[in-house]
């Protein structure tokens, strides 16, 4: 087995991130010696951005990190995650509705519909960011990287960690900044736009990561990946079974779209572009792109998504939530089946993490052949 620039990216999702998990079970189970870490190269966006600086903490050990997943993960609670009791629901709705209705007169807004410092503080308690530099010092990481979005700039800005020697890199809309990675990092990648607030690094307001990422695989590429395992958090339609309806859209409806255009579309474009790069680039002989001096070089690429979609998954298990939650989501139109991609983000409960946990497992095991040949094991 290698491990040499072999990267993992995890993409953004809310509550969908729990599939990462399950996928990353079923890794393990996979690697002959499963304490050690087979992707020196982390990137991780929005809910992404939790499981990837998790596991960089944890890169000393794999097998321990993907306990701890499997711990957090299988035992969440919407409580561990935002404020979802009576009275604090209360307040963020009188909140929203005074804006909408007096707004003119109190010049005041809230910052987001759901207050998350819960979930500040249990990545507080459960992560020690020192770590991630003992790894890289040890060798079992080489760089972790998490993307925020900067709400006064418009720019995708990759925050990375790792050893000597990376360059920062600067493109269109997109920046790398070399820093130690800590927790405002993590809260402002999943701070998903109006749900949950803004983090301000430095001089900016960062938002979820997933808006305006342009090229989600590039901060593994520059950070110098060959190999990139990529695991996504929703599976795509097939464009030749459209759905015929006659019912308007509820709200929940429109957010959920909304909300898996910031969350899945940029990969999949930019995954398609990669594969025609490679192919481009399979046409051109490698002493020839040396004597060109030519930059560009063939990325393996392997991309795990669910094989269910996740919004029906969620209409399932959407009465596990807490009676406050349903109640806002119900007048939004979010619990039934077409509004389960707004639940879908919000359903930190066991009843569905450990289903997308168990889907991740089963569907990384069903593609074995193709995961231990990216990964050169037998």
């Amino acid at each position: 087995m290698t491990t040499a620039r072999t990267a993992l990216i995890l993409t953004g999702g809310g509550a969908r991130a729990g599939y990462q998990v399950g996928v990353l079970k079923a890794v393990r189970e996979l690697l002959p010696e499963a304490h050690r870490n087979p992707f020196p190269i982390l990137c991780g966006t929005s809910a992404g951005a939790l499981n990837a600086a998790s596991m960089a903490v944890w890169a000393e050990d794999f097998s321990a990190g993907v306990d701890n997943l499997l711990n957090v993960w299988g035992n969440f609670t919407v409580d561990q995650v935002y404020r979802a009791d009576p009275l604090s629901m209360g307040i963020s709705a009188a909140r929203w509705v005074s804006t909408l209705a007096l707004g003119w007169l109190t010049r005041q807004s809230p910052r987001s519909l759901l207050d998350n410092s819960p979930l500040r503080q249990l990545l507080s308690d459960s992560l020690d960011f020192s770590r991630i530099g003992r790894a890289i010092d040890s060798g079992a990481l080489h760089s972790v990287s998490i993307t925020c979005s900067g709400y006064s700039t418009g720019q995708g800005v990759s925050f990375f960690q790792g050893r000597e020697g990376i360059e920062p890199w600067r493109r269109s809309q997109r920046v790398g900044a070399p820093t130690k990675i800590g927790l405002d990092h993590l809260m402002a990648s999943s701070a998903i736009p109006f749900i949950f607030p803004a983090v301000r690094i430095n001089r900016e307001w960062f938002g979820d990561g997933s808006m305006r990422q342009v090229a989600p695989v590039s901060p593994a590429i520059h950070l110098g990946a060959d190999k990139i395992l990529v695991v996504g958090a929703g599976r795509r339609i097939d464009e030749n079974t459209r759905p015929r309806t006659s019912i308007y859209p509820s709200l929940a409806q429109i957010a959920g779209h909304a909300l898996s255009s910031i969350f899945l579309d940029s990969m999949s474009v930019d995954l398609e572009r990669m594969s025609r790069i490679n192919n481009t680039l399979s046409l051109i002989p490698e002493e020839v792109r040396r004597e060109k001096g030519m930059s560009l070089r063939p990325i393996e690429v392997l991309n795990i998504a669910p094989s269910q979609r996740l919004d029906h998954l969620a209409a399932k298990h959407a009465k596990a939530l807490p009676w406050p939650v349903r109640t806002m989501l119900r007048g939004f139109g979010a619990m039934n089946r077409n509004g389960g991609a707004l639940t879908s983000y919000l359903l930190f409960e066991p009843a569905y993490t450990k289903a997308l946990i168990e889907l991740g497992y089963a569907d990384t095991l069903a593609r074995r052949e193709e995961v231990c040949q990216f990964l050169e094991v037998s």
